[in-house]
């Protein structure tokens, strides 16, 4: 880890929360406030005023600019600034939707103090941060593939059906096949694309334009 202070900023439509987790992390000798901004557009202004950001601390709902467009923002005109959402939502599509848009890591805005340091410090060190939140399968499946892996039609079929909340016996009844048939098309997907959670399977869809939400 780093020795010197870690320059973040912090960007939130409350302000409240922002200025209180501003005071939080200012405790600690490791984590040096350089600026705070209301939302996306609000970041765009200020950032260009301070190189010294290694990361971005990133809400998700916000006005005019959302964190999901100002993730992308961030990651395009300053690749080398990482960024930790830091949200109340604990929903896997605001997760998966962060991650591709570049954030390195997820993190709930009920998390300890130490817990956002400790979070902070592997992503500036390592370029990523995985909790029970972010496993390192939803990582592996936003990555791109040289190899694109060919899919029958009914696999396909498949896996649109695992972007909702209907069970595999339920989407046995629906494909009109037996509840075997399903598991080999999960079972093929998994060894084609080396995942082995339905959700990994979804946000590699997702990822892919294989899914229509």
């Amino acid at each position: 880890m780093q020795n010197q202070s870690i320059a973040i900023a912090i960007v939130d439509d409350h302000t409240l929360f922002r200025s209180g987790l501003a005071s939080l992390l200012e405790e600690f000798d490791e984590i040096e406030i350089a600026f705070e901004a209301i939302n996306g557009v609000d970041l765009q202004t200020k950032i260009a005023r301070h190189s010294e950001i290694q990361l971005v601390l990133m809400d998700i709902n916000m006005p005019v600019m959302d964190g999901f467009a100002a993730t992308k923002w961030v990651k395009t005109n300053y690749p080398n600034v990482h960024v930790l959402a830091l949200s109340m939502l604990e929903d896997e599509k605001a997760i998966i939707g962060m991650l591709k848009a570049g954030a390195g890591g997820y993190m709930l805005k009920e998390s300890t103090p130490s817990d956002l340091l400790t979070a902070i410090k592997v992503i500036v060190d390592k370029g990523f941060f995985v909790n029970e939140l972010v496993s390192g399968r939803l990582l592996v499946a936003l990555k791109d593939t040289d190899t694109k892996p060919v899919f029958s039609g009914r696999e396909l079929t498949f896996l649109q059906y695992c972007s909702t909340e209907l069970t595999y016996k339920e989407i046995a009844d629906l494909m009109n096949v037996s509840p075997r048939t399903v598991d080999n098309y999960r079972e093929s997907l998994f060894a084609k694309l080396n995942i082995k959670s339905r959700t990994g399977l979804v946000v590699y869809g997702i990822k892919n334009n294989l899914i229509t939400i």
